[in-house]
């Protein structure tokens, strides 16, 4: 070797080993020896194939071949190394071929560099997405899919099979009682005695809340029967100890048998069954019956979330907004943006009869992906024309703290360039306050890319004010409940002017929904409301009504962000 070559051979930071060419470790370096564990002697009395693990010691044979046809200068593959510890080490290795001046093959140069950390990580990002962060659990998005699977087998073979899901009974008085922890340490509960209820075979999930589905393959109806009344009286024996108190743990849980049916209609068969069986008292499963001419009620309700499900994986959401009056200005400044689903026969339905559909398929993150893009995409058509648009997004509480929507934004900011400022994302107080940890993070995380956030509802839940402090809200939306008797009723009037005076002391902006006259409106701008929101200053229109010069282009198709093997920003992007 020339002392130059040498030099950085022996010092690279990167393993690096020269190999003849019938593979025997001619020399390697520090870094090598540190990678595998053995000694420079040791890794030079074998082969260096010999260094790979036996599962992989065959993993980069075709590229190698290549390599020494000549075809390629040189080669990377990621493998597995076997330590001399005995544990495996993720490596990317890098060979190249060094020939003569006649060009002879001479010898082999490897570069090897440790993954392991990456590949750690990489596996803890699978291991997120594919499980709930408290149970650690399956999640629904890895649940729809085991299901997917397990039912494409049952119609293969004939082999049956059901599915339970499973509520935990007065879950949310739990909750309110006791608080979210109390509640977290109930699931974790509940989650540790589901596993010792299953097979093998079988897959446990949470599939949001306090709701909990179990896939038991290979079993007929009395089976089902019976594992579902065995988790019954399972968790009728747990008792769960939350603040110092016994709390008795109960579950309604609805079966459905595979029998032919698709995913949805299983889906929507064992959600049929389990409000049948809280319904009949709680504390008991129900089995899915399909239905006789003398009751129409669960076969149009099945039918009825089938049309919805098909509508939403289609190009049939449409887009509305609502304008949203500055008091101060009596100008429209921002909009509200509204979802619409239309459906095969032409109806259009509000995002209150289609959401339950959404959340059961676990779709609602599709669904905000997609309104965030519009948003982002319209604001920058009506800046191409020299307008400024301010528009909210109303953000469900399954999105509340995925990291996949927080992409979308990054890509849409992106992609768009528009200001950040221009995006106010709601969040109802409910869904704010269900997770307060998570929702302060994801808040965080939006207003640290320049959004700004709006709590919709405030007030519908009034002791939760004490959460203000811990979130980050700019603006603050009145319940229209307390809107609608406002200039009738004392006790509205008190609930607003302490909204307003919490509002104006945090430095925040209020909006007053259910708007309805100009006396109201009136009467509400002396009352220090920034903003009014309702049919008295606008009603829903379809976007493409209100801003009638929008470029036709701007407009994503909804398919493109509803598809169930989703969400990436790539599959939604501006264009």
């Amino acid at each position: 070797m020339h002392s130059a070559f040498e030099n950085a051979f022996a010092h690279a930071p990167i393993g690096m080993a020269l190999v003849d060419m019938g593979g025997r470790v001619l020399r390697v370096n520090d870094a090598l020896c540190r990678i595998t564990g053995y000694t420079a002697d040791e890794v030079c009395a074998r082969s260096f194939r010999d260094l790979s693990d036996p599962h992989d010691v065959d993993v980069d044979a075709p590229q190698n071949l290549e390599l020494l046809a000549g075809r390629v200068q040189t080669y990377q593959v990621e493998k597995r190394y076997r330590h001399a510890w005995g544990h495996r080490v993720w490596v990317l290795l890098s060979v190249s071929l060094v020939r003569d001046d006649e060009g002879r093959p001479l010898h082999l140069i490897a570069q090897v560099q440790d993954i392991s950390e990456r590949k750690a990580f990489e596996e803890r990002l699978e291991h997120l997405v594919d499980h709930d962060y408290l149970t650690a659990l399956f999640n629904g998005r890895r649940f729809e899919q085991a299901l997917a699977q397990e039912v494409k087998s049952a119609a293969r073979y004939g082999s049956g099979g059901a599915l339970l899901l499973l509520d935990l009974d007065h879950f949310k008085a739990v909750n309110d009682q006791f608080g979210h922890k109390a509640g977290d340490d109930l699931l974790k509960t509940v989650a540790a005695a589901l596993r010792g209820r299953i097979r093998e075979t079988d897959v446990l999930a949470r599939l949001g809340g306090d709701e909990f589905g179990i896939i038991l393959p290979q079993v007929d109806g009395e089976q089902a029967d019976v594992a579902a009344e065995g988790i019954v009286r399972a968790l009728r024996r747990q008792t769960a100890i939350l603040a110092e108190h016994q709390i008795p743990v109960t579950a309604s849980i609805g079966v459905a048998l595979f029998d032919g049916l698709t995913n949805i209609e299983i889906l929507a068969a064992a959600d049929l069954a389990m409000y049948e069986a809280k319904e009949a008292g709680r504390n008991r499963f129900a089995r899915y019956r399909p239905p006789t001419h003398a009751s129409t009620r669960s076969s149009s309700r099945l039918a009825e979330a089938e049309r919805i499900h098909r509508a939403l994986t289609r190009d049939q959401l449409e887009l509305y907004c609502q304008p949203i009056l500055d008091l101060a200005t009596n100008e429209v400044s921002q909009y509200e943006l509204l979802v619409r689903l239309r459906t095969d026969d032409g109806d259009l339905l509000l995002p209150n009869a289609f959401l339950y559909v959404a959340e059961r398929f676990g779709i609602t993150l599709s669904v905000d992906s997609w309104v965030v893009e519009q948003a982002a995409a319209l604001i920058a058509a009506q800046a191409r024309v020299g307008r400024s648009l301010t528009l909210n997004v109303n953000i469900s509480a399954q999105s509340i703290g995925n990291p996949q929507l927080v992409a979308v934004v990054d890509q849409v900011l992106a992609d768009a360039r528009i200001d950040p400022a221009r995006l106010v994302f709601e969040l109802t107080e409910a869904a704010a306050i269900g997770n307060i940890d998570r929702t302060k993070k994801f808040m965080m995380e939006l207003r640290s890319r320049g959004c700004r956030l709006a709590l919709d509802d405030s007030g519908a839940g009034f002791g939760s004010f004490y959460y203000l402090k811990h979130l980050f809200f700019d603006f603050f939306k009145i319940d229209g409940d307390f809107i609608r008797g406002f200039c009738e009723n004392t006790t509205d009037q008190l609930v607003v002017e302490a909204i307003v005076g919490i509002a104006k002391g945090l430095g925040k902006k209020t909006v007053a929904e259910f708007v309805t006259d100009r006396d109201m409106m009136d009467r509400l701008r002396r009352s220090g409301i920034d903003y009014a929101q309702g049919f008295g200053v606008g009603v829903p229109q379809p976007v493409v009504e209100t801003f009638r010069d929008i470029e036709p282009r701007w407009l994503i198709p909804a398919s493109s962000c509803t598809r169930q093997d989703r969400v990436t920003p790539s599959r939604c992007g501006i264009g």
